[in-house]
């Protein structure tokens, strides 16, 4: 029972994190001016190994990892290009990513609240929190950042 529950849990955080990998490479390719290409590059790099991690703990509890994000998030990146190509630039993607590592982070926090989860499981789920917590923190400096200089 736990052992499905827990690979269903993994599963719903690998397509999550899959969404935040493919909106960094998005995001990435589409800065102005090539300002917060690195850091989103980089976050897209980061994200992809938090995906690893959580697809290992999902095979190893012999589960079928998710290859792929949801519709939902390709929805999400045309809202970004809508509100770029309208004069939004950086500080409108750094806002849909922020909404982003929002939901992001929501998702995590609700698996780590979730007592049916294995110790294990959840060890693993730990260790990924930390690499979001500073994805979603960060955004929200930069997000401050540039407000600041508007």
């Amino acid at each position: 029972m736990t052992t499905n529950h827990d690979v269903s849990k993994l599963d719903d955080l690998i397509v999550t994190t899959i969404d935040s990998v493919r909106g960094y490479e998005h995001s990435a390719k589409h800065a102005d001016a090539g300002r917060f290409q690195q850091f989103f590059a980089d976050m897209a790099d980061e994200r992809q190994r938090v995906v690893e991690a959580l697809s290992e703990k999902s095979r190893e509890l012999g589960g079928t990892p998710a290859e792929y994000g949801s519709a939902a998030a390709t929805v999400h990146r045309r809202v970004e290009d809508f509100r770029r190509v309208l004069g939004g630039g950086d500080e409108a993607i750094l806002s849909e990513i922020e909404r982003g590592e929002d939901y992001l982070k929501e998702e995590f926090d609700r698996v780590l609240e979730d007592d049916r989860m294995s110790p294990g499981a959840l060890g693993v789920v730990r260790e990924c929190y930390t690499s979001v917590l500073k994805g979603h923190d960060t955004t929200k400096k930069l997000r401050d950042l540039l407000k600041a200089e508007a």
